[in-house]
């Protein structure tokens, strides 16, 4: 996010510093919600590879329905917005694409990875 930032050229300002604040705190939700899912999905009696994919599966809506809702409204705050509101939009929307991108993808392939080369019988959740 930083380093998307800074190829614009963006000066941090304190509605920038806002808009990275909020889309942090999105980023732990969808942490939290796929968590969640993962762990209904162990306790309906799936296996550990099953749930993890059901968890994912199930999570993405949800966290793809908050994250665009957001981006629609940072994409309309720059457009009606001036100074400070367009600074707080552009990190607003930059955060919200690389919270999505980080929760679903990064978020994953560190699960798979660490379940590769551990194996372990259960997740600690």
């Amino acid at each position: 996010m930083l380093g998307a930032l800074s190829l614009l050229g963006a000066t941090l300002t304190l509605p920038g510093i806002a808009g990275i604040a909020l889309p942090m705190g999105m980023a732990v939700d969808a942490n939290v919600l796929i968590y969640e899912r993962i762990k209904e999905e162990l306790r309906g009696g799936r296996s550990l590879l099953s749930s993890l994919e059901a968890g994912f599966t199930r999570a993405f809506g949800t966290i793809l329905d908050s994250h665009v809702t957001t981006l629609v409204a940072g994409i309309l705050l720059y457009w009606l917005g001036s100074g400070p509101v367009k600074g707080f939009a552009v990190t607003l929307s930059i955060g919200v694409l690389t919270s999505l991108f980080s929760a679903i993808l990064v978020t994953r392939l560190q699960i798979v990875t660490w379940l590769r080369r551990y194996k372990p019988k259960a997740i600690p959740l």
